[in-house]
């Protein structure tokens, strides 16, 4: 019973069946810190909120009852850290998937604020809330006719010594312009950018991959002999880096949350047992501990490391405008539905998008 479905009462006295998942990720599909933080804690303080399947627009309704962990994936939290001290007076748990990249030279993130104004968030957060719950994603990594693997490197470490300290764990993966068409076409837009203008020269090769894990591996050394103990880590990456010292990495992460939040007794029943806490006749509980894989969420791509969870984002909703987004039709379909947004609509769009 990794997520419980439930009755609930909408705001226009309907009772409507709501999933009542305990993990909510916030979200893969937009950047919800950075546009739409006034319109989460509004849904949090009603109990539920609204979201559409992107592929067969089903409405589905999603009960916060049961929530003790949220992750929220985000290049520019800024607007949302006003807001943590709801959650931390709620008691529930939260850590942040933070992507910071440095593309301004090559104009792939036109809608991000400055590289120097985004670490200064991110170590603003990892002050208030701690290291351990501030990953630093590197992501995706993109190849162009004038930033090779050594100059990828070169912005890597750039950035990691401005993040020094900040965070334990560093996150990348390659970009895939094959297996997403609507990628390709965005990327055509700075087509010059790529080896005879097509983006398809964005990707690594094998060797271009094998060739940047070595020199991470030669990163990571360096700063663990400079009291930096990062670890490294690939998202949804198939490749085998482990000679490297870079292991697959779960972005929502079961073991993390088993260490980070080992307080939260009921959080910790749920991460063993795939359920929380139910009093048996006598006060105890009943329960069969479950093996790892099946927490895996089997609705992520095959190589994708994360546990079950419900994402509450939507696609065509993020206007930062980053020409790789998988989750954009269009740049001009994304502005469309944030302006159409209301902070105080069930979804983030209200109807369907």
């Amino acid at each position: 019973m990794l997520s419980e479905k439930i009755k609930i009462m909408t705001e226009r006295g309907d009772e409507v069946e709501a999933s009542a998942p305990v993990v909510i990720s916030a979200s893969r599909s937009t950047d919800i810190p950075a546009f739409y933080a006034e319109w989460f804690f509004d849904r949090l303080s009603k109990g539920y909120c609204l979201w559409y399947n992107p592929f067969n627009r089903r409405p589905t309704y999603v009960s916060f009852r049961n929530c003790r962990v949220i992750v929220f994936w985000s290049k520019n939290p800024a607007p949302l850290m006003p807001y943590l001290s709801r959650l931390d007076e709620l008691g529930i748990n939260y850590y942040f998937q933070f992507t910071l990249n440095d593309y301004e030279h090559e104009g792939f993130e036109p809608g991000l604020p400055s590289l120097d104004s985004r670490v200064e968030t991110f170590r603003a957060l990892a002050r208030r809330i701690g290291t351990q719950r501030v990953v630093w994603r590197f992501d995706p990594l993109i190849v162009t006719s004038s930033l090779d693997v050594a100059g990828l490197l070169g912005r890597i470490s750039r950035v990691g010594e401005l993040l020094k300290g900040y965070t334990g764990k560093m996150v990348f993966s390659f970009v895939d312009i094959a297996s997403y068409g609507r990628i390709r076409r965005n990327l055509m837009s700075v087509a010059d950018s790529f080896l005879d203008n097509e983006p398809l020269q964005g990707e690594l090769s094998d060797d271009m991959q094998v060739c940047l894990a070595e020199g991470l591996a030669q990163l990571r050394r360096r700063w663990h002999e400079e009291g930096w103990p990062v670890e490294m880590a690939t998202c949804a990456e198939s490749v085998d880096l482990s000679r490297f010292g870079i292991i697959h990495n779960s972005c929502i992460d079961r073991e993390m949350m088993m260490d980070v939040f080992s307080d939260d007794r009921e959080l910790v029943h749920y991460l063993d047992y795939g359920k929380l806490p139910e009093a048996d006749l006598f006060g105890g509980t009943l329960s069969v501990l479950l093996a790892s894989h099946r927490f895996k969420d089997k609705g992520q791509r095959r190589d994708c490391g994360c546990m079950i969870s419900k994402d509450i984002g939507m696609y065509d909703t993020c206007p930062h405008g980053c020409i790789y987004c998988y989750a954009n039709r269009s740049h001009a379909a994304a502005l469309r539905n944030f302006r159409s947004h209301s902070s105080d609509s069930e979804s983030i769009v209200a109807g369907r998008i």
